[in-house]
């Protein structure tokens, strides 16, 4: 069976509009309730929402390509880019390219697209490597290059994409398309529908040797924010990296064939989950300063001190939850102070605890905010599934 680019009718992506009109309306209603919740938000909550967000973004795009990154040196990254306090931490090259990567996309999501503007990404993304031929350019190699799985003698593969030296003329065509279909372009698209396409477009092309999902990724969050005229804090690869599975078979399926409606309608669930991963961390951030506020006058000076520094972690406080060691590296109390003033917490409700003994951990007394899975049905309806 032939390849999408290898059909007659590439690169014209059909699909069915009616079915996606409901999701592209919600799309544009969510980023516009999302837009009056963070103005409820302090200064510095919303400068924690964007390091939070962007980090996280950087996080899990690394992690669907199966690299783990620390959450630390990311963070110190983006707050260094933004101007804001930071620690003396070393940031290995991983890290702080892709931290740079995704804050030049946060101040740069208007302007138009370019091979530059790729091959900029594209150094940032691979700083450190030494293993790569081309770097900052699109790739040379005159061998196929294939997404495949299994074994070597058996090897199964999923896609294979354009001979290298098509891609320069297939790069120049789809940045044209992307700039064309912006929402000053004379050619507009909806949102979801333009980043859908843009995300199978760019990965058929596959134009370099590495990191293409973290581009295409990258290129769909530009599309979306173009749409809403802001910068999106959309958390669209967390949302990728938990239906990860279910991601890559429908990007194979849309590999085989230019008609992609099923591909925008998984690519529309998708957006507009991630939408509400976002607000629940917007939602998160007010209970936590709720929390503080309700809390003042209440606790000693050392409590509060922990309590300001679980505010600027996520849902968790910490990962795992906050220890007595982890609360008596941050005060310099000694064991018996530590104790008493984590129990004093969870009895006035600052805290709840789980676990016993050196298991023991404690969380932010907020209730947890479930997002529900999103689908598009063929008719288009939208269905939350929790």
């Amino acid at each position: 069976m032939a390849w999408s680019w290898q059909k007659a009718d590439w690169p014209t992506f059909r699909r069915d509009t009616a079915s996606l009109r409901k999701a592209e309306e919600r799309f544009l209603l969510n980023g516009g309730e999302f837009a009056g919740t963070v103005m409820h938000l302090a200064g510095a909550d919303r400068e924690q929402l964007a390091v939070d967000a962007i980090s996280t973004e950087a996080l899990t795009t690394s992690e669907i390509e199966g690299e783990i990154l620390d959450r630390a040196s990311v963070q110190s990254s983006i707050r260094r880019q933004f101007g804001l306090i930071a620690d003396d931490r070393t940031v290995k090259p991983a890290e702080q390219g892709v931290a740079e990567m995704m804050v030049d996309l946060y101040r740069s999501f208007a302007g138009p697209l370019s091979a530059d503007t790729l091959f900029s990404w594209h150094r940032m993304l691979m700083k450190g490597r030494r293993d790569l031929r081309q770097v900052g350019q699109y790739r040379g190699d005159l061998e196929p290059m294939q997404v495949v799985s299994g074994a070597l003698y058996q090897p199964r593969v999923h896609f294979e994409a354009p001979p290298s030296p098509d891609v320069p003329k297939e790069m120049t065509r789809f940045i044209q398309w992307f700039n064309q279909t912006a929402p000053s372009g004379n050619e507009q698209l909806p949102p979801i529908t333009r980043a859908g396409i843009a995300h199978i477009y760019f990965e058929s092309i596959h134009p370099f040797e590495d990191g293409n999902g973290r581009l295409g990724r990258a290129i769909s969050e530009k599309a979306l924010a173009q749409a809403l005229g802001r910068p999106t804090l959309t958390a669209l690869a967390p949302t990728i990296l938990v239906r990860r599975k279910g991601h890559y078979n429908a990007l194979e399926a849309a590999n085989r064939d230019n008609e992609i409606t099923g591909w925008l309608r998984w690519f529309a669930g998708m957006t507009i989950e991630a939408q509400l991963r976002s607000a629940a961390r917007v939602a998160f951030l007010l209970d936590k300063t709720r929390l503080l506020d309700r809390m003042r006058g209440i606790l000693n000076e050392r409590q509060e001190k922990v309590l300001v520094r679980m505010r600027r972690e996520g849902p968790d406080g910490f990962k795992g939850g906050l220890s007595a060691a982890n609360y008596a590296t941050i005060t310099g109390a000694p064991s018996a102070t530590v104790t008493r003033d984590l129990a004093d917490m969870v009895a006035t409700g600052a805290l709840t605890r789980t676990g016993e003994r050196r298991y023991t951990r404690y969380f932010l007394n907020i209730p947890p905010r479930t997002v529900p899975s999103i689908e598009i049905d063929p008719h288009g309806k939208i269905v939350e599934r929790t």
